[in-house]
């Protein structure tokens, strides 16, 4: 029950102390960074969040919208709601698109709100035996690009051999656990060796690290070779430290605050060897994780300042490229786009304009805007397996707005959003539809393959 104060209690100094310490004690959470106070109360439960939020788009549930979910953290927050599985269900159920902060006019920063509740839930909440298998499966593999460099190798057989063409055919995928299938429907193509490594320009105008990652330099190396490039064409000198680990990201957005936490210092601590002046990320949940890196590791006295330098110089390709004044030749691309916006771009990161503004530089190029061009697709790091018939549905919806652009191939700024819509384009028997990085088809220009190359794979070659 809450508690009534009197007018009395109020004006009195030593109850309004006792009362703040009787709500600490009451509250759901724990002591260690809950949900602060401040920023729950930045909502005024307008509603403006509820078109832009891919669960209550999809269900209409007031609890599985923004409001409805800051309406629980506070009811938790004042220890009037438990941390229980309906609560657990209802955050899970976000998928930390943040399209609503785009949406918000009182300016909430709702991932300050549902990062810190992740976390709590994590610490205080057992999930069953099943669920938390999967999960260390996904933690115990993803960041490691080691681990998934060994992976590739049978997965390459795998997609090489027939045997996926086989298996899917006689329909094993759909009698496989939803999760397993939908890993196995995500599986990326596993590319040859793509060599990322470029001169250093005569005279650079600026010294860049760049962001490895951990699926992309394993699944994609060919978009960290065409950053690579683009970079040294445009005068920069491209540093890319062999040390640096994962990010991060993943294990922010699923509440593994302390396991972010460490690998955010040793990428700091990489960077910093590195002796760069600005770092150049190329997917989006990666940038929007990184830019936080100082409120993440805010209250680590050696760490706080350092992380807060290090936030500062991370850009998005999209945003170093707009900077520079071009100086590399574009050539022409003949062909129509369609570009979706990665939620941890757009919404999380701010960054709208600047891709379009980059690929408007290109001769020939048209790009047609995709309908619901603020609704995820499904990807949101790893919710397309945690959640896989909402990402799915979320994904079909995707497709649909992207078939009535009419464009040949479509591009976006993030691995998980290209193989989102890679799967289902598949899914619509479309697979001959590509999906690009934005960053390939401007270094296509460049390099002057043209869309016939693109297409083609040309770009690939070095």
């Amino acid at each position: 029950m809450a508690r009534t104060t009197t007018t009395t209690d109020v004006h009195n100094p030593r109850t309004r102390a006792a009362s703040t310490r009787n709500e600490a004690r009451a509250s759901s959470f724990d002591e260690h960074h809950p949900p602060q106070k401040e920023h729950i109360e930045d909502c005024v439960h307008c509603g403006f969040c509820l078109p832009a939020c891919p669960t209550y788009v999809l269900w209409g549930e007031e609890m599985d919208s923004p409001r409805g979910r800051i309406y629980m953290i506070r009811k938790a927050a004042e220890g009037e709601a438990p941390l229980d599985a309906r609560f657990q269900l209802h955050m899970d159920n976000c998928l930390g698109c943040m399209a609503c902060m785009t949406a918000c006019p009182s300016g909430v920063e709702y991932n300050k709100l549902i990062e810190p509740t992740r976390a709590q839930i994590e610490r205080k909440i057992r999930r069953p035996l099943g669920e938390r298998m999967f999960r260390s499966l996904i933690f115990a593999t993803f960041p490691h690009p080691g681990r998934l460099r060994v992976l590739a190798w049978p997965l390459r057989f795998y997609q090489r051999s027939g045997l996926r063409a086989m298996v899917r055919a006689v329909g094993i995928p759909k009698l496989l656990p939803k999760r397993l299938a939908a890993m196995e429907a995500l599986l990326p193509e596993v590319p040859g060796r793509v060599s990322h490594r470029v001169g250093v320009p005569p005279k650079p105008r600026k010294r860049v690290g760049m962001l490895a990652g951990c699926v992309q330099r394993v699944f994609f190396p060919q978009v960290n070779a065409a950053t690579a490039r683009v970079l040294a064409a445009e005068g920069c000198e491209v540093v890319i430290p062999a040390d640096q680990p994962c990010c991060g990201a993943l294990m922010v957005h699923s509440g593994l605050e302390g396991e972010a936490a460490e690998l955010a210092k040793k990428m700091i601590a990489a960077f910093e060897r590195a002796n760069v002046g600005t770092i150049v990320i190329n997917s989006a949940g990666c940038g929007s994780t990184m830019k936080e890196y100082g409120y993440l590791l805010r209250d680590h006295a050696e760490w706080a300042e350092r992380a807060a330098a290090f936030a500062a110089k991370c850009k998005d390709i999209s945003e170093i490229l707009c900077e520079l004044e071009p100086q590399a030749e574009r050539h022409p691309v003949e062909m129509r786009v369609a570009y979706h916006d990665a939620c941890h771009l757009q919404h999380a990161q701010g960054v709208r304009e600047q891709p379009r503004r980059l690929l408007a530089r290109i001769p020939g190029l048209e790009v047609a805007e995709i309908g619901e061009s603020s609704l995820c697709c499904g990807s949101a790091g790893v919710y397309n397996l945690l959640e896989p018939e909402t990402a799915a549905e979320l994904g079909a919806r995707k497709v649909e707005n992207l078939l009535a652009t009419r464009a040949q191939a479509v591009l976006s700024a993030n691995p998980g959003c290209l193989l989102q819509l890679r799967n289902g384009l598949r899914q619509r028997g479309l697979a001959e539809i590509p999906a690009f990085h934005l960053v390939e088809v401007v270094d296509a220009s460049i390099r002057g393959v043209g869309a016939e190359g693109l297409l083609g794979g040309q770009h690939l070659r070095v």
